[in-house]
């Protein structure tokens, strides 16, 4: 039976829609500034292209890959599949994959280019550590990523990113080079620092504007979850529980899956770290009062 699910998310559409050509609009003209500057337009974008593809396509291939997962069928974790497949009834998807990542990290993602290819994911921690109840309120959570195909943009969203972060760093490297060199090689460190210039304003503007869709996407997820389990409460318990054990991992084993924090319900750093205007998610604490304001709702239509 599917889950009445109280109309589309028109504002995380529209943020998502809106960063997305707000990116789109900032890297054409960063390529055609790179063109003007006199850096090979055709072979760059040529390389650019066949990335964002290969990221588009593969996307959860290489999400799972980095994490060290992989896909287990019914046999393996008949618990997890029957509540994801039930979840996927009540949102009226089509059933996901399902994959383990064995870490230490409390944790769970979704990835993939849209409802027909997704996977959803957790970890080993997560599945010891939480009751049923909250396992299945976090899966909850992930499918509705899924649902609301915001996974897809995030992905294609930090891709380039990724691309401006690389010439940020690679173009530091080529710009004192042409410094030192001297002579002749003056004016090309110029046009070199100007592109550097230029790519970092591209990677700052990128940064905040995917982590205000990313930080609005998480509490979108966190209501469809109260709506398809019927239970804000138990997303609640699973989120201070997964928080509290992050406090005790080793910062080593933080660092090694920190690169998936735009994808994870949690991100995998310590609390006192966090600001949330840097951070991909919001502030636990919000998170929270939203779930509450939700439980009260949700017991007057009761």
């Amino acid at each position: 039976m599917k889950r009445r699910w109280y109309g589309k998310d028109w504002e995380l559409s529209a943020r998502m829609f809106f960063v997305m050509f707000l990116l789109a609009a900032l890297y054409l003209l960063f390529l055609a500034f790179l063109w003007k500057a006199g850096v090979g337009f055709m072979g760059m974008a040529l390389i650019a292209g066949v990335l964002l593809v290969v990221q588009f396509f593969f996307s959860d291939k290489i999400v799972l890959w980095s994490m060290g997962a992989r896909e287990v069928d019914s046999d393996e974790a008949p618990q997890l599949h029957a509540m994801i497949e039930r979840l996927s009834q009540l949102a009226d998807l089509p059933k996901p994959r399902v994959a383990i990542a064995q870490s230490d990290v409390p944790n769970a993602f979704a990835t993939g280019r849209g409802p027909k290819n997704s996977v959803v994911c957790v970890t080993t921690s997560l599945m010891h550590r939480l009751e049923p109840a909250e396992l299945e309120a976090v899966l909850g959570h992930e499918l509705t990523h899924v649902r609301n195909r915001d996974v897809m943009v995030i992905t294609v969203a930090g891709f380039f990113a990724a691309v401006a972060s690389f010439l940020v760093h690679n173009l530091l490297f080529s710009l004192g080079y042409g410094i030192d060199i001297g002579g002749d090689r003056e004016g090309d460190g110029m046009g070199i620092m100007a592109v550097w210039l230029v790519s970092m304003l591209v990677w700052v503007i990128s940064f905040f504007l995917i982590r205000a869709l990313s930080r609005y996407r998480e509490y979108a997820a966190d209501r469809g979850s109260a709506i398809l389990t019927g239970s804000p409460s138990q997303l609640a318990s699973a989120l201070v529980k997964i928080s509290g054990v992050m406090e005790r991992i080793p910062d080593r084993d933080l660092r090694k899956v920190e690169g998936m924090n735009a994808f994870f319900i949690l991100p995998a750093m310590r609390r006192a770290s966090l600001l949330e205007l840097l951070s991909t998610h919001p502030s636990l604490e919000k998170r929270l009062e939203q779930l509450e304001k939700l439980e009260q709702q949700m017991e007057k239509v009761k």
